[in-house]
């Protein structure tokens, strides 16, 4: 029993087909869309790509991407398919084509799923991106004499003061690690060797932060040596005392910034797939209305549209057996009993036989 079955008129196969045929348009459109979208992420994150470490996080605007394009070529091949359907002499050049492009485009519209759904499920690959990247670029923070690493300093400065973020998970961050380049050290001050001599790998470690983690809007200039000493400020308790820098990890503004974007881009893509199925439905429907119509034979008549031909039990059980038979067309059955058809065949007596011939008659 076929699937969802309606009837089509003559006129109502014709308003479907013109109908479908604005609709592959505008699905190109929204195929342009899938593409730009996929070309912003990616454009966004190859702007912060110096503290994000290598992984896939490209996987997801590559897939954007791709499926932006292919959704211009096949809708644009649907719309001329559609445009024909709405004459019946010209559909009889794309039966055989019809059905193949409707599984290309069930594959195509499962892809767009997949994109959607790939855009709510990177965010602990980009976390972890985040977190080696930024760990790694702060460690280089100082080296802006070293070919390939002199640019992190301005990168994260300019990181933190546009997200408004201070090191990889909080501002405690630098205290672990040598930010200040030795060529600035004094190093005929005793505090400096006093700090250097106390550490067991020989760094310059300091209860400070980099002035881009300060908060200009805080009424109090910024404090960012000595965090932890209260007796160095005046009026100043570091645990009770609201810090002047900002408390936000890097990591963290980095995370959001770009799980918004991956939502809003999941949401668009989701609502594309919507709409790309429902077209899918309607070419399944024309298809079968306009093939209907030549197996009966009254191109002026009635004709019965679906979108499956038997249940979806039964379409399912059809497919796994093709899929089950594949490459066994080829194969030679050795079940005992069965032999080769061609074994048991009675050869043609080929020997020599006593046969009665007739007398050729003699031309007189």
């Amino acid at each position: 029993m076929a699937v969802l079955k309606v009837k089509f008129t003559k006129t109502k196969r014709d308003k479907l087909a013109q109908i479908l045929w604005i609709l592959n348009w505008v699905s190109v459109v929204s195929g342009i869309i899938l593409f730009s979208l996929g070309l912003f992420l990616k454009i966004e994150i190859k702007k912060r790509n110096e503290v994000m470490a290598k992984g896939d996080i490209n996987s997801v605007p590559n897939m954007l991407i791709s499926v932006g394009v292919i959704a211009c070529i096949i809708n644009f091949l649907g719309g001329k398919i559609c445009y024909d359907c709405s004459d019946t002499n010209k559909f009889s050049r794309w039966k055989l084509v019809m059905l193949p492009y409707i599984v290309c485009t069930f594959c195509f519209t499962f892809c767009i799923l997949v994109g959607a759904l790939m855009c709510y499920t990177m965010r602990n690959e980009l976390e972890e991106s985040l977190y080696l990247g930024l760990r790694d670029a702060i460690k280089f923070y100082k080296d802006t004499d070293i070919p390939g690493r002199c640019f992190l300093k301005k990168t994260v400065d300019m990181l933190q003061i546009g997200f408004r973020c201070c090191g990889n998970n909080g501002f405690r961050d630098w205290f672990e690690i040598q930010w200040v380049s030795a060529r600035y050290l004094n190093m005929a001050s005793k505090e400096v060797l006093d700090r250097l001599k106390s550490n067991v790998d020989g760094k310059f470690l300091v209860d400070g932060v980099p002035f881009s983690c300060c908060n200009p809007s805080s009424p109090r200039p910024c404090i960012q040596y000595q965090l932890t000493n209260n007796s160095a400020h005046y009026n100043y308790d570091f645990l009770t005392e609201e810090l002047n820098i900002w408390m936000k990890g890097c990591r963290e503004a980095l995370l959001d910034y770009y799980t918004a974007i991956m939502r809003s881009i999941g949401i668009a893509a989701l609502l594309i797939w919507l709409f790309e199925l429902s077209v899918l439905i309607g070419v399944r429907y024309l298809q079968t209305a306009m093939k209907n119509v030549l197996l009966l034979g009254d191109l002026e008549g009635e004709s019965d549209g679906w979108l499956l031909e038997n249940s979806f039990v039964e379409t399912a059980k059809y497919n796994i057996n093709i899929i089950k038979n594949l490459g066994k067309a080829n194969q030679i059955s050795t079940v005992s009993g069965m032999n080769d058809p061609n074994i048991d065949v009675q050869n043609t007596n080929c020997g020599k036989t006593n046969i009665t011939t007739k007398s050729i008659p003699v031309a007189s």
